[in-house]
């Protein structure tokens, strides 16, 4: 019988990581723009996996590529952009955020980066002009990383969820600046177009250099691959909350 310590989720190292600056995490969820966004990241800078999530709790997935089967939640580091990312293929249920979220905690105690950046599309009705990255984002983070740029605040409304958790306990937290770039997304997966605009605020705003043109290639390769996981998400969602909670 599993005991308590092996259900509590928990990132194992598998590699020794370098000097990392930046925290960046994409999740499964509505669009995939976040996920494909990070995704894109990990291939477009050839990131090295240095460690993986244990015990992450339902629903549970592998995920394969080529046969070749991969932990759903892992972790990947840059050397030289400084850049650490936290990819999450599985749905992240709402009863499980402040675990998940406490993985995470634990991560970004044993990383020490300056700062925890979430990459999300929103289902919300808009209309081309609103084509644009939007940021939800705790006073430090403005202060470091937002001052200077022309990347729009998202209007009235809230998070849910593990993005809802990890945003609220940066609030008080000086020691480390959290914030949230998110885009309206549409539901075909992945959305390509939506995952460009969160990697151009990520570049803009951190001082990170990647080339976004060819994600649109990138995401059609991947598009078969999380088409079937966007299904899975959609039941999912419809039955761990009645609607999708965060709105411009």
């Amino acid at each position: 019988m599993a005991t308590d310590e092996t259900r509590t989720p928990r990132f194992e190292a598998t590699a020794e990581p370098p000097e990392i600056e930046t925290l960046v995490l994409g999740f499964s969820e509505y669009g995939l723009a976040g996920l494909t966004a990070v995704d894109y990241l990990i291939d477009q800078l050839s990131m090295t996996q240095v460690g993986h999530l244990e015990a992450g709790g339902p629903p549970l997935i592998t995920p394969f590529e080529n046969g070749v089967p991969r932990h759903h939640t892992r972790v990947y580091a840059h050397a030289e952009t400084s850049l650490g990312v936290v990819i999450s293929e599985r749905f992240v249920p709402v009863p499980t955020a402040e675990a998940f979220a406490d993985a995470v905690d634990a991560l970004y105690a044993e990383l020490e980066p300056s700062n925890l950046t979430i990459l999300s599309g929103v289902p919300v009705a808009h209309g081309p002009e609103d084509h644009v990255p939007f940021y939800i984002a705790t006073e430090d983070y403005r202060d470091r990383y937002l001052a200077d740029t022309d990347v729009r605040s998202m209007g009235t409304g809230f998070l849910d969820g593990v993005t809802a958790e990890l945003v609220s306990r940066g609030i008080e937290d000086d020691e480390r600046p959290v914030g949230v770039f998110t885009t309206p997304a549409h539901p075909q997966a992945p959305d390509a177009a939506a995952a460009i605009r969160l990697v151009d605020a990520l570049v803009r705003t951190h001082s990170i250099e990647v080339d976004t043109e060819p994600l649109e290639a990138f995401a059609a390769n991947v598009e078969a691959q999380y088409r079937a996981l966007a299904e899975r998400i959609e039941a999912a969602e419809a039955e761990a909350t009645p609607d999708d909670r965060m709105y411009m």
